[in-house]
């Protein structure tokens, strides 16, 4: 018998054990769909977190916040000094009218707050755009001098630098992806664990029949391989469904992006095709690796 009828022969032998298995081999499956969903859920988040924080530092910028009374010639000094920095793209004066008019544009539930008061209820401001290396690092190096300079300053009330709750959310994403990585390798533990015991349990159903093939001379690769082949289709089978309850969580998750601003971070985008195989792979090595620990020398 050559290996491409040795590998027919496996298949077919554990497509009918877990037929005959259904009700436990369904147990092993679902535990490693379960695993690899909330895997999954974690990879997802961190990818699309990750992408909103690539998105939010292209359009990274300083917000340097005026004292109410400061006339606009003072406003447009002010923001011509600041485009000589190094590292300065641009920057563009808000007046306190414009503000008040962006804020009724952004939030028109909110819009009578800023309705029927004496004077502008919001002041002006410079927004200057920093230049960035490609490795996303604001120049210039002495950037946080340069801002404190401008704190110290008697026309300005306020700096608001929008990289600071950037590098917030980058922890974020780092927690995330820490968080899934340690229950994803947990619960995969325990999907081996429950596809070994399956294995085990099949094994020793055929027991007599394994016994009969040793007789006969049967080779240990010809008596184990079917068992392998079915720890790895169960295991192919729970990454199918891990990724299919994910997709439909995703569209679930991405029809309410335009009501939502979490779930427009989150599901943004689905996991690639690198990631999707990723998943498939995973659950088959874990598939796999449940059924050769479950088919010691004793075992069988």
């Amino acid at each position: 018998m050559n290996l491409l009828q040795a590998l027919r022969y496996f298949f077919r032998e554990a497509l009918v054990n877990l037929g005959r298995g259904f009700r436990v081999s369904v147990l092993a499956i679902l535990t490693i769909a379960v695993s690899l969903t909330l895997g999954g859920v974690f990879l997802l988040a961190s990818r699309n977190l990750s992408g909103a924080v690539e998105r939010w530092r292209a359009e990274t910028r300083v917000v340097i916040y005026l004292k109410p009374d400061t006339p606009p010639a003072e406003v447009e000094r002010l923001a011509a000094e600041a485009r000589q920095a190094a590292g300065v793209r641009s920057v563009q004066p808000v007046s306190a009218a414009a503000a008040r008019q962006r804020f009724r544009d952004l939030f028109p539930s909110l819009s009578g707050l800023v309705e029927g008061l004496g004077q502008e209820p919001l002041p002006a401001s410079l927004e200057v755009a920093l230049a960035e290396t490609p490795g996303g690092k604001a120049l210039p190096k002495d950037l946080a001098a340069w801002l404190d300079g401008w704190r110290r300053r008697p026309e300005v009330s306020m700096v608001d630098d929008d990289r600071e709750w950037l590098r917030q959310v980058e922890t974020l994403v780092a927690v995330v992806r820490g968080v899934g990585l340690a229950l994803g390798l947990v619960l995969l533990g325990a999907a081996i664990f429950t596809i070994a015991s399956v294995i085990r349990l099949t094994a020793y159903l055929h027991h007599e029949e394994i016994s009969i093939l040793r007789l006969v001379g049967a080779t240990e690769f010809f008596i184990r391989g079917p068992f392998y082949v079915e720890g790895l289709l169960q295991g192919v089978l729970g990454a199918g469904i891990a990724v299919a309850g994910l997709y439909g969580a995703y569209h679930l998750v991405h029809a309410r992006a335009t009501a939502s601003l979490l779930a427009a971070m989150l599901a943004t985008d689905f996991l690639g095709g690198r990631q999707i195989a990723f998943v498939i792979l995973l659950g088959a090595a874990a598939g796999l690796l449940g059924a050769v620990a479950s088919l010691r020398r004793e075992s069988l």
